[in-house]
């Protein structure tokens, strides 16, 4: 069974899919309707998350990387509508953001190490390579 799930930078090395944190789990929605899983990936920009991409994917493929990873998955049927609270807000898109998505984390660039010259020697070897050309 196909299902659309929401991934961040798909394709690349830093491909992510995002997940709800639930207490100490995460939780990653699999959406049977393609225009529900647009409109929930609407929903997290709307509040200023990054831009999801929805893509389709066999449900089975989602299972195993759960269980492999230690993540939950929960399927969203086509056209579901919340009908009490508790539904509403399970899948009401969170209200903040993780400061830091663990794909940023990984590409951070850290700070510039201290130069060992001065500025006035780094003009003294700039201007000699100059020279040189």
């Amino acid at each position: 069974m196909r299902v659309y799930v929401l991934l961040y930078n798909p394709g690349t090395e830093n491909e992510g899919i995002h997940s709800l944190q639930l207490g100490d789990r995460n939780l990653i929605l699999m959406f049977e309707s393609e225009d529900d899983a647009n409109r929930y990936a609407m929903l997290l920009e709307a509040q200023d998350f990054h831009a999801p991409s929805v893509v389709a994917i066999d449900a089975k493929e989602v299972e195993d990387f759960c269980e492999s990873s230690g993540y939950s998955c929960h399927l969203v049927p086509e056209g579901f509508v919340p009908t009490n609270e508790a539904e509403r807000l399970f899948l009401a898109p969170p209200e903040r953001n993780v400061e830091e998505t663990d794909w940023e984390r990984e590409n951070r660039v850290p700070p510039a190490a201290e130069s060992e010259f001065s500025e006035s020697e780094l003009n003294r070897l700039r201007q000699q390579f100059e020279k040189l050309l």
